[in-house]
């Protein structure tokens, strides 16, 4: 009998303890949704700012409130901060429940994506939307927007890729050519340096004769040898006789002296001549 007694009353408490929870619980979603009305009155209002701290304070009395998380995406979105929305709408999709939250959440992700140029993923959020509710004409409407976009985007990226595949190869032939020109220069500067050297040993080999030995030297040689027989073959003054220098001099010195005695002679000749004066009437 106590046993039971005991029992009934454990009982009774856990009934008052659920009861007493779920009263709590049913206050702060009171609560959360009051957060989220005065919200969208500010919202109305376009006061964002306000608007926003509303909407926290409904996630924070109770967090998996789905009207809290989607309202405060909505409110990032109008005023432009386009980050903050997705990752508010992406939650409210998480934590909705009815297939109409999901859908109006989907719907909202994929009008932001689309903002953002990430029209492959507005696609994909579209068609979560169009699961949750087949027959909404505007989020159809959307995804044929967003399709058009992401096709338009596949061929821009696959001309970029053909452009920079084309440049890549046209890198690889400018620096192939380079590369070879490069190496003509290397190999026509070595066939220049072997042909200087060639030339020179050319030169030097030239400049020898059979035996190895210089022609200079050969040449200076024979010059100074037929010098000598020269001044050899030159008839040198016998004993006695007048050499043809010292006779070219005896003859000039002969006629020196009969210039000057020729010279006196006449002046001789004109001492003895009277000169005729007239005189002066």
């Amino acid at each position: 009998m106590k046993k039971i007694i005991t029992i009934i009353v454990v009982l009774l408490s856990l009934c008052s303890f659920a009861q007493k929870e779920d009263k709590e619980q049913l206050l702060a979603l009171k609560k959360a949704n009051n957060y989220v009305y005065d919200g969208n009155t500010l919202v109305e209002e376009e006061n964002f700012v306000s608007a926003e701290m509303e909407y926290r304070k409904a996630i924070s009395e109770q967090a998996s409130t789905v009207a809290g998380k989607y309202n405060l995406g909505n409110t990032y979105y109008r005023s432009g901060n386009f980050e903050e929305a997705l990752y508010r709408l992406q939650q409210a999709a998480k934590d909705a429940t009815s297939k109409t939250d999901k859908h109006k959440a989907f719907h909202n992700i994929g009008n932001i994506l689309m903002k953002n140029e990430k029209c492959k993923e507005a696609v994909e959020a579209y068609k979560n939307a169009l699961r949750n509710d087949p027959k909404d004409d505007e989020t159809r409407y959307n995804l044929g927007l967003a399709k058009a976009c992401a096709e338009k985007q596949q061929d821009q990226n696959k001309d970029q890729n053909k452009d920079k595949d084309n440049k890549d190869e046209n890198k690889e032939d400018k620096d192939k050519k380079e590369d070879q020109e490069n190496k003509e220069k290397e190999d026509n500067k070595e066939q220049d340096k072997k042909d200087e050297g060639d030339q020179d040993k050319k030169e030097g080999d030239d400049n020898k004769d059979e035996d190895g030995k210089p022609k200079d030297e050969k040449e200076d040689k024979g010059k100074g040898e037929e010098e000598k027989k020269k001044e050899q073959q030159k008839p040198k003054p016998q004993p006695g006789q007048l050499s043809p220098q010292q006779i070219k001099n005896l003859l000039e010195a002969m006629n020196n002296q009969e210039q000057k005695v020729q010279e006196k002679m006449n002046a001789e000749k004109q001492k003895g001549v009277k000169i005729k004066t007239e005189k002066d009437w």
